[in-house]
């Protein structure tokens, strides 16, 4: 299993901190999670947001790229139908080159209602429109001048310039929630992104199956919120409210949209200090490094996982405190599960 960590730059009104000197503090946290070993750090989107959620991914990585050596920069996810995807692949090219070829493409859909309506854009073609862009996207990497003709896009003898390190591109992922969108990345063959719910990896492994494909070529990545502190307490302490926020935000964009199975369920707390003893935590990875190592072995059991992607720098926490909880992580836990 690889490790890797979500980075969504949120910083809430509530606990806010001057921009800059809150996404340097980010940066710094990226550095330090690359010097304990974390395989990845993986870059979340979303827009017009109170809380500043990070809009602009492929900005994000490249100056991620400029800080670090080793670490990998992937994208969890790049909502693919607010893109130009020749415009896209440029960019990522160029965040390739720039990390010398440590860079992951992963991209989505998108669900929120309220974006889609912000941006003028048809919410119901975002099925089509994405499978559009990743085709297209991937002739730029393969082909010296593509020329396309779709429904959402058109290109004459557009030539990508300069290609990307790796070859022939690199890794593609999904974000899939639903049943159709997961077997539509297996029969496209990429890389699948859970989220937080239903586990997607039978039919996706199922899918690839009927496609003819081997399921130990394609990997799965995993959502999960972990926070390791020296006792339990402190845990909860450090990490609820600003879980919450957290918790608050997807349950309204996703109750909306209602991909998947459950997003219409009732939000079963009304309150941070109801998460600890709720159906909640048994979702989350929540205390002491003995007990967050337990409910990973437990995690490894019930889900199919190659990537564990954990979100630790939740909405509003002190960036020296997810810090901290990374690190304790990082030495404590991970090596136990590690290769």
């Amino acid at each position: 299993m690889r490790f890797g960590f979500m980075e969504d730059f949120r910083n809430p009104v509530k606990w806010r901190r001057p921009f800059n000197e809150f996404y340097q503090q980010i940066l710094e946290q990226i550095k330090t999670c690359e010097q304990i070993g974390y395989d990845n750090v993986w870059l979340t989107e979303h827009h017009f947001t109170e809380d500043g959620y990070n809009p602009s991914l492929m900005t994000t990585a490249a100056g991620v790229a400029t800080v670090t050596k080793q670490i990998r920069i992937g994208t969890f996810i790049v909502i693919l139908p607010y893109q130009h995807p020749v415009l896209l692949a440029e960019e990522v090219a160029n965040v390739d080159i720039l990390s010398n070829g440590r860079f992951e493409l992963g991209v989505g859909q998108g669900y929120s209602y309220h974006e889609y309506k912000a941006f003028c854009m048809e919410r119901s073609e975002r099925g089509p429109k994405t499978r559009e862009s990743i085709q297209l996207i991937e002739r730029l990497f393969n082909e010296e001048k593509v020329t396309h003709n779709g429904k959402f896009f058109q290109t004459r003898d557009a030539k990508l310039s300069p290609k990307p390190v790796q070859t022939p591109h690199p890794p593609i992922w999904i974000g899939g929630r639903g049943p159709k969108a997961v077997k539509k990345a297996a029969q496209m063959g990429y890389h699948l992104m859970a989220t937080i719910g239903p586990d997607p990896a039978p039919d996706y492994i199922s899918a690839l199956e009927e496609s003819g494909k081997n399921p130990v070529d394609y990997k799965i990545a995993q959502l999960r919120m972990v926070y390791c502190a020296e006792s339990e307490d402190q845990a909860w302490d450090e990490c609820q409210e600003h879980l919450f926020h957290l918790i608050e935000f997807y349950h309204d964009i996703l109750s909306e949209a209602n991909d998947a199975d459950g997003d219409d369920a009732p939000l079963p707390i009304s309150k941070p200090e109801d998460m600890r003893n709720s159906v909640l935590a048994d979702h989350f990875m929540i205390g002491t490094p003995e007990q967050v190592s337990e409910k990973l072995s437990q995690f490894q059991i019930d889900f199919t996982c190659t990537d564990l992607i954990m979100g630790t720098q939740f909405p509003g926490l002190d960036p020296e405190l997810g810090t901290k909880a990374l690190k304790l992580f990082g030495e404590k836990v991970m090596p136990k599960f590690k290769n």
